[in-house]
């Protein structure tokens, strides 16, 4: 396999890659030394800038009828700094929210198991229940709305903080409002109390189907995910297996440089993705020659969003194998993590990502080559629900029609 460059790209909103630490100075001015140089107009305004900030800060200090919170003021200023930008997957954190987040990473964590993404309606999002996790046995659904967490109300400007209320110790209870489209098209709100589990991610499950054919579940992208994914497929071939599934449906996405070293081994030499910043610079990963050589499908849905559709799109620009289900999340903006001195940290969405063939899918998702909704009423996918499992029935008769 090829060694891939490492990277700091981030592509869920809920999951990192790698953090780069870069040092906080200038506290008490509120300012951050990134080690920038400046014009002598560009220091003029700076200082404007910072001298109005103080002013409003000292206007406040000897004003405000209760007592300030120096340390939560500085907090707020920076919060509303990256706000301003009105981009819902740029955020700063402090330093409790930022190791909240940064935990994800690991796969293990105190909470309900459920991924979620700022809405253009400025709501909290489910991209996807995690797998035989307590959000996902409570009923929570791909799109359902999370609009208040015991009892408070939360939208997509505060979804960090909503995030770590949900989050917490094992066996304690949390109660999740959901706002869904019931069968009519109206809303309704549905209380679910959910008691907190420790989230420990199992991200690849594979299974034969009928004698010669590997099927691959892959739930999301974390640092164990291409391990287990290689320990997956060769279990599977040397069961002499003649095609392969790998199913993506409810995949939020995860960790880029993880689906890259994926993609790698089922493409031959080329782009698997790249990413372009605003003033047109790129970056490429690549695959090299080496590859699986047996037919693939892969199945995606709505809950297929981020690296699983880079992973989608690189197999179907390609040309690799079929794409089967329905249209994909569409997410496909990159943002970068650093962490500051003080352990808080901003997300910042830096650039956009292209499949090989240069789609931006982002806010459009990705089509696949044969369009099939799941059956209404089926609850349950994958090989122990083939029966029920329409979109599997047909990605085994592909397979079949290869082989």
């Amino acid at each position: 396999m090829s060694k891939k460059r490492a990277i700091t790209l981030m592509v869920v909103a809920v999951l990192i890659t790698n953090i780069i630490t870069f040092g906080l100075t200038n506290i008490a001015s509120g300012g951050i030394d990134l080690g920038m140089s400046f014009g002598n107009e560009n220091k003029i305004n700076e200082s404007r800038e910072i001298s109005k900030v103080q002013n409003i800060k000292t206007y406040i200090k000897n004003n405000y009828l209760r007592e300030v919170d120096d340390e939560k003021m500085l907090e707020g200023q920076l919060k509303g700094m990256v706000q301003s930008l009105n981009d819902p997957y740029s955020v700063y954190m402090t330093s409790d929210e930022f190791a909240s987040f940064a935990q994800e990473t690991s796969g293990v964590y105190g909470g309900i198991g459920v991924i979620v993404t700022p809405g253009e309606d400025n709501l909290i999002t489910v991209v996807s229940p995690i797998e035989d996790t307590p959000g996902e046995r409570a009923g929570i659904k791909t799109g359902d709305r999370i609009i208040r967490v015991n009892g408070v109300e939360y939208s997509a400007e505060n979804m960090d903080e909503a995030v770590k209320v949900m989050k917490g110790k094992p066996k304690t209870k949390v109660t999740i409002t959901i706002m869904r489209l019931d069968k009519e098209g109206n809303n309704q709100t549905l209380d679910l109390d959910i008691v907190r589990e420790e989230i420990r991610l199992i991200t690849v499950k594979s299974n034969i189907i009928d004698n010669n054919i590997g099927y691959i579940r892959i739930t999301s992208f974390d640092e164990l995910t291409y391990k287990d994914f290689k320990e997956n497929l060769s279990k599977l071939e040397k069961s002499n297996i003649k095609g392969l599934i790998i199913d993506l449906r409810n995949n939020p996405g995860g960790l880029l440089n993880v689906c890259a070293e994926i993609a790698d081994e089922l493409l031959g030499a080329g782009d698997i993705v790249y990413t372009q910043t605003k003033d047109g610079t790129r970056e490429y990963l690549k695959s090299d020659k080496n590859q699986i050589t047996i037919p693939i499908v892969l199945l995606v849905n709505e809950g297929s969003a981020s690296a699983s559709e880079i992973l989608a799109g690189a197999v179907k620009d390609h040309q690799r194998g079929e794409l089967i289900g329905t249209k994909t999340f569409g997410k496909g903006v990159v943002q970068r993590i650093r962490e500051l001195s003080d352990g808080s940290g901003i997300k910042l969405t830096v650039s956009e990502y292209f499949t090989p063939n240069g789609t931006n899918i982002h806010g459009i998702g990705i089509t696949p080559d044969i369009v099939l909704e799941l059956n209404e009423g089926v609850e349950n996918i994958g090989p122990g629900y083939i029966s029920e499992d329409n979109q599997l029935q047909k990605a085994v008769e592909v397979i079949k029609g290869k082989i």
